[in-house]
């Protein structure tokens, strides 16, 4: 059995966590007056578009750089920032860089989740140093843009608070959803395999520990589940002794991974809210971002039920701890967005007083599903339900891929809304029903003999680039026989996928492997990263924006170099028909007319299967904008009626013809090719408009 730790190692471990660091951040802010010159208490949506209307996403693992050169040294990159600038990028979100992973035996451990188990305010040497993360924020500035950072307000990795939380040192445990198990119980809980900190318990356990009064039992659902490797979302530790001598086993809870402990936002420590604003402060006052991701951010209550599993979704204590950290963020003069997969109810409840925009999970599976299918109802019926539930579409951001996988839960037909009926398909479902139905359609034409490159990911969805739903959905199966007529069509295809999330009101996001046109990984290539069954590594190639790292077969973290259909950014934007210059293009027409603070109107109904019509009314009196785009490999010709909106001139916004009229019934000819969009401006004649 190890000693107890001696006075040198408690110290050590303090000066070294996260709530130290931000409790000496906090005295710098009592009586000052610049924490009360900006509004806080409600989202500002259209603020924070209207500072960046186009954001990149980096991935720092996957950023290919020069010999000698570090992760955050080419995100600074001069050559980078007057290619981004040129497309339209307002922002960048660098994604998590701060130091994370573990510490064990006064060491630390590297991450087990892409940095999203947190152990320190400080950069992590693997990515570079603060200095160059500041460097990123003048270049951003000087391009007119900003630098967006992260706060991971549910859950830490295993740092050094954690180490001091399995002590029982001061107020630490209260950090923490941990609790003692009483030593009569330790029988029962499983013994923790060697060369690991903690063991997965399985439902009977967590159902016995329930009944004993020691925790709120099993959750509504465990998002990475894996059979034999996580079943429940609580894990025990080994025998830990602690600063005054016992040795102690602790259950704690964990949403994701084992080694992503939840923290605990209502304790009478309030120490998790310390820590995590002290955070997002450092980001903003000491990194120089302007923006802040609030990643998992909905899952900060949990209670136990009588009956049935625990309440942790929907739960009012997320609602309040978003409201309190948002609210700090806007007071110090940023603003936040939420990366939240729940239910349509909760993202809209989420948004009010909370972060001031959602990453948009609500039509993100659905547009997918729109290309897969050739079917474009199930979209329409999620753009409606932003509507339906009170959300601005201009509060969300409309992403291309993103570091994670293509999710296919659809919560919202899950949870609340299971028993509830739908029209879909000129049939009758219930909620459930629906679900299954679209998971199914989704995962049989993304995976599988019709495209084996792309793989489930546990329940959540499926691992995959844009570049493959995209072959997917055009019927490659094999990727090594892509040829230059395919790019040519995989790009037209991207292209409308651009256009669907730009011409709608509100953020624009893409990422590196977007604009490189990355195809996934062979698994064999990241077998290791995947032993615990963590498939997005195949999604997750290696990428060189610039192209001055040509020789380089890896990322310095270790990620094999994907293919790449379009070649770097610098090399396309020489290219009148590349992807990025295309890009720059519609880019240059949403920014033009203002696209991204337009208000939608309304969904038209459509006879064409594969045509979805978005409307728009412009700012300031600029008149009305139409996004119409076929998802579907067969031409589409048909009139849509448009009521509503004052007759006029009609003008192709992105050729710069007048292409017709739209006369006093609103009738509207729409002729589109196979997967083309178009993007109409009706100039009313009407003076009142």
């Amino acid at each position: 059995m190890t000693a107890t730790p001696d006075a040198d190692t408690i110290d050590k471990l303090v000066s070294l966590s996260m709530l130290y660091q931000a409790r000496r951040h906090a005295e710098n802010y009592g009586g000052r007056g610049r924490m009360w010159q900006n509004p806080y208490a409600e989202s500002r949506p259209r603020a924070a578009s209207a500072i960046a209307p186009v954001w990149f996403t980096a991935y720092p693992p996957s950023i290919i750089t020069r010999p000698g050169e570090s992760v955050l040294g080419a995100l600074g990159d001069a050559r980078l920032w007057s290619a981004l600038a040129s497309m339209g990028v307002r922002a960048i979100h660098t994604g998590p860089t701060k130091q994370a992973g573990g510490y064990r035996d006064g060491r630390y451990t590297p991450t087990i989740d892409g940095n999203f188990d947190r152990t320190g305010f400080g950069t992590d040497p693997v990515f570079g140093t603060t200095e160059e993360f500041l460097a990123i924020s003048r270049m951003a500035a000087a391009h007119n843009a900003v630098v967006i950072d992260d706060v991971i307000p549910a859950h830490t990795g295993k740092g050094p608070d954690f180490r001091l939380a399995e002590m029982n040192h001061s107020v630490y445990p209260g950090l923490y959803h941990m609790v003692e198990v009483p030593e009569e119980e330790w029988p029962l809980l499983p013994d923790v395999p060697e060369g690991r900190d903690a063991a997965n318990l399985s439902p009977a356990i967590v159902d016995h520990l329930k009944e004993r009064g020691l925790i709120v039992g099993q959750l509504q659902r465990v998002i990475f589940f894996e059979p034999g490797v996580k079943e429940t979302d609580w894990s025990v530790t080994g025998p830990v002794v602690g600063v005054d001598g016992k040795v102690r086993r602790w259950v704690y809870l964990h949403y994701f991974k084992e080694g992503q402990p939840s923290l605990n936002w209502l304790d009478p420590s309030f120490a998790a809210q310390q820590m995590i604003i002290g955070d997002a402060l450092h980001s903003i006052d000491h990194m120089g971002a302007r923006g802040l991701r609030l990643d998992a951010n909905g899952f900060l209550g949990v209670e136990r039920r009588t009956e049935g599993p625990a309440w942790s979704e929907s739960h009012p204590l997320s609602v309040t701890g978003n409201a309190l950290l948002a609210g700090m963020i806007r007071k110090a003069g940023g603003f936040s967005f939420q990366e939240l997969n729940l239910t349509v109810d909760d993202i809209a409840t989420m948004s009010k007083g909370g972060a001031d925009l959602s990453y948009d999970f609500i039509t993100r599976p659905a547009y997918h599903h729109a290309l897969l299918t050739g079917n474009t109802e199930f979209l329409r019926m999620m753009l409606r339900m932003v509507h339906d539930f009170g959300i601005d579409p201009a509060s969300l951001i409309h992403a291309l891929q993103n570091h994670d996988e293509l999710t296919t839960e659809l919560v919202h037909f899950w949870t609340l809304h299971a028993d509830d009926i739908y029209t879909f398909a000129g049939k009758t479902w219930q909620g459930r029903t629906l679900r299954m139905h679209l998971r199914d359609e989704i995962r049989e034409k993304l995976t599988g003999t019709n495209a084996p490159y792309n793989l489930p990911f546990v329940t959540n969805g499926i691992a995959c680039t844009t570049a493959s739903v995209i072959t997917a959905a055009l019927g490659i199966s094999d990727l090594d026989e892509i040829a230059g007529e395919d790019i040519q069509l995989i790009k037209k295809v991207h292209l409308l996928l651009v256009m669907y999330n730009a011409f709608q009101p509100g953020v624009f996001a893409l990422s590196g492997w977007d604009l490189v046109g990355a195809l996934p990984l062979n698994p064999g290539e990241v077998q290791d990263l995947m032993s615990d069954g963590d498939t997005r590594w195949i999604e997750r190639g290696a990428y060189d924006l610039t192209g001055q790292a040509a020789e380089q077969a890896f990322s310095p973290d270790g990620i094999p170099r994907a293919r790449s259909l379009y070649g770097s950014v610098c090399e396309q934007l020489e290219q009148p028909d590349s992807f990025a210059s295309q890009l720059k293009r519609l880019l240059a027409v949403r920014e033009a007319y203002g696209i991204a603070a337009s208000h939608q109107t309304h969904i038209p109904d459509v006879s064409a299967a594969g045509l979805l019509v978005m409307v728009h009314v412009l700012p300031n009196g600029r008149g009305t904008q139409v996004t119409a785009l076929n998802f579907s490999a067969e031409p589409i010709q048909e009139t849509i009626h448009l009521s509503e909106v004052p007759p006029g001139p009609v003008v192709d916004m992105i050729a710069e013809t007048i292409v017709g009229d739209l006369d006093e019934d609103g009738a509207l000819a729409i002729k589109l090719d196979p997967y083309e969009g178009l993007s109409l401006r009706i100039v009313s004649t009407s003076p009142s408009l």
